[in-house]
């Protein structure tokens, strides 16, 4: 579990990042948190990883302070970085070094995950393309079986199957005593996996709700003209007309645009 209390951080010579920034968040959640570039993502991140000190207030994980950096808090949090660099050895030799350092990591689940995402053991992973190397480094992450997982910008050098791979072994690998926070620009690629969106803009969260929740208030769809459409929320224009959000009716669902409604919820819209 995530605890946040009256979080303030900036970096040297530059205003304050956040200020009085709070946020609790329950374990066994997929969390997508999303926000334009300066909104502080990345760095909320790097605290909960326990990589920077908040200046004021406090961040509780499951009952450790990250900065300490104690070792039990350590072998229990991976974070998948946007950016990355690996020493020049096969990824065998990489998963003999540093599985160690996870008390729960689990080799099957490695093999099984390296088969899908077609790594092979012996490949040295500095000849690797950056997207072969990103797909070694959430296989790795998800086999720690760590109660926290935090991916910034995951999906990023993906291709379009692997980013279809990620999200069914992400599903299929994670348990409910596990907490998965996802930082990303690229919501089409999680809206199927996460089940709360947390949004922050300059360092304050501006809307964070379960995906339940939004289910049942809001409905989005799809249609070829505004005319006599109804109670529009917000809308974009497609090549096949509108795309539109409006309150759910009569206990109406719909699958959920998380581009559509990150879209709106920074246009003040929702």
């Amino acid at each position: 579990m995530i605890h946040i209390k009256n979080l303030s951080f900036h970096y040297k010579k530059k205003s304050p990042l956040f200020n009085d920034f709070s946020l609790e968040v329950e374990s066994g959640r997929i969390v997508g948190l999303l926000g334009k570039n300066g909104a502080g993502k990345s760095t909320l991140l790097n605290l909960l990883a326990g990589l920077s000190q908040p200046t004021q207030g406090e961040i509780n994980i499951n009952g450790f302070v990250p900065f300490r950096r104690n070792p039990n808090y350590l072998a229990d949090v991976y974070m998948v970085p946007e950016e990355f660099a690996f020493p020049p050895i096969s990824i065998s030799t990489y998963i003999k070094a540093f599985s160690p350092l996870y008390p729960n990591f689990e080799n099957q689940k490695l093999n099984n995950i390296l088969e899908e995402f077609e790594l092979q053991p012996t490949s040295n992973l500095n000849k690797l393309s950056h997207g072969q190397r990103k797909k070694f480094l959430i296989a790795f992450a998800l086999s720690t079986n760590c109660k926290m997982l935090v991916f910034d910008e995951p999906t990023n050098g993906l291709d379009i199957p692997s980013k279809s791979q990620f999200r069914k072994i992400l599903v299929s690998s994670v348990t409910e005593e596990q907490l998965i926070i996802i930082s990303t620009h690229q919501v089409k690629d999680i809206d199927t996996v996460i089940d709360k969106v947390v949004v922050i803009e300059n360092g304050k969260i501006i809307y964070q709700e379960n995906i339940y929740e939004i289910t049942q208030k809001l409905y989005f769809d799809l249609v070829p003209s505004l005319t006599g459409v109804e109670n529009v929320l917000y809308h974009e224009q497609c090549p096949l007309g509108h795309k539109i959000i409006v309150p759910a009716m009569n206990g109406n669902e719909s699958s959920i645009d998380l581009e559509l409604l990150f879209n709106a919820i920074i246009n003040k819209k929702i």
